[in-house]
C-alpha cells in the first residue's frame, strides 16, 4: 500500500491549512484563517485531479481526504462562526453544529455509493467557502448590524447549514464527462452566473452562489437522480 503519494501529499497540505487556520484564529487573525480555508479548497481540488491523471486513487487518500476536510471544512469554519458571534451566552455554540454535522456528511459520502458520480447532499467545502467569505462581508457591508441581529443570522445560517449537509438531496456534481452543451447545460450555467457574480460583487458573491447551487439542485432534482 502506498502511502507516500503525491495525491497524499496535496492532501495533507489540505490539512495543515486547516491546522494554520485554527492556530490563526487563536492569535484573532480570522481574515487569515479564512483565507487557509480558501486555500485548502484549492489544494482540495487538486488531490482528486492528480489523483486522476496519475491513477494514484487509493482507499487511503479516500479516507485521508475526509479526515483533512473534518479539520479545514468542518472544525475551521465552525471556529471562524463561533468568533463571529458577538456578545452571546448561549446562541454561539450553535456555530459547532456544522461541524458536527460536516463529520456525519463524511462519513456518510464514503460509504454511499449512490455519491460515486455525485451528491447526496451539500459538500462540505461548499459550506467552508461560504463561512470563509462571512468576515470580509460583515467587515465591509453590514457594520450597521446589531448584535442581536448578527446573532441571529448566524444562528439561522449554522442551523440550515447543517441540516442541507446531511440531507438527501441530489447536489448538482460539477464533473464534465464531456464538454458538449446539451448534457451540461445547467452546470455551464451554475458556472457562468458564479463566474459574474464574483466579478461583479467578489466576496459578497458567495453566499448568493451557494444559494444559486442549492435552487439549480433542487430544480433539476429529477435529471440528477436519473443521471
Amino acid at each position: 500500500m502506498k502511502i507516500f503519494t503525491i495525491p497524499n501529499f496535496i492532501t495533507l497540505g489540505n490539512l495543515l491549512c486547516g491546522i494554520y487556520g485554527i492556530i490563526f484564529l487563536h492569535n484573532g487573525q480570522i481574515k487569515e484563517a479564512a483565507i487557509l480555508i480558501l486555500i485548502a479548497l484549492v489544494l482540495d481540488f487538486l488531490d482528486g485531479f492528480v489523483a486522476r491523471i496519475t491513477n494514484s486513487h487509493s482507499e487511503i487518500g479516500k479516507q485521508l481526504d475526509s479526515l483533512a476536510d473534518m479539520v479545514s471544512f468542518g472544525v475551521l469554519p465552525s471556529l471562524i462562526l463561533f468568533y463571529l458571534f458577538k456578545d452571546s451566552e448561549y446562541l454561539k455554540y450553535l456555530s459547532f453544529l456544522p461541524a458536527l454535522f460536516s463529520a456525519l456528511r463524511l462519513a456518510k459520502f464514503n460509504i454511499d455509493t449512490r455519491q460515486a458520480n455525485g451528491f447526496r447532499g451539500l459538500p462540505t467545502p461548499a459550506n467552508a467557502m461560504v463561512v470563509a467569505s462571512f468576515p470580509y462581508i460583515l467587515d465591509c457591508d453590514f457594520s450597521y448590524l446589531g448584535s442581536d441581529s448578527l446573532n441571529i443570522i448566524l444562528s439561522v445560517y449554522s442551523v440550515l447549514i447543517s441540516l442541507i449537509l446531511i440531507s438527501d438531496i441530489p447536489m448538482l456534481a460539477l464533473k464534465f464527462k464531456n464538454f458538449q452543451w446539451a448534457p451540461n447545460k445547467t452546470r455551464y450555467l451554475f458556472l457562468i452566473s458564479s463566474l459574474l457574480l464574483l466579478v461583479f460583487f467578489q466576496f459578497k458573491a458567495i453566499p448568493a452562489i451557494l444559494t444559486l447551487y442549492i435552487a439549480l439542485s433542487l430544480l433539476f432534482r429529477t435529471n440528477q437522480d436519473a443521471s
